[in-house]
């Protein structure tokens, strides 16, 4: 299936870290972990500006809390807004 935003809208794969384990054995889950706001851009919307300054397969920073959370074919992504996107990571 292939997602196509719209307006200033950005379909982002969202950076996923793995289960980490302490000096001590504990296994630290996904859940227990910060977000990563770093992602890559897999689609871009149609606003003019926005196709300008950011296109499929640059990397991304987001704000910690910014966008809507999707999984599609078992994949997390995430639509971010324009106003969403902190930088292009070069």
């Amino acid at each position: 299936m292939k997602l196509r935003p719209i307006e200033d809208h950005v379909v982002v794969k969202i950076a996923t870290a793995g289960s980490e384990k302490t000096v001590g054995g504990i296994i630290i889950p996904d859940t227990a972990k910060e977000k990563p706001q770093m992602a890559e851009v897999i689609a871009v919307g149609t606003d003019e500006e926005l196709l300008k300054a950011v296109k499929v397969g640059d990397l991304v920073l987001y704000g910690k809390y910014a966008g809507t959370e999707i999984e599609l074919e078992g994949q997390k992504l995430l639509i971010l807004s324009k106003s969403d996107i902190l930088a292009i990571v070069e």
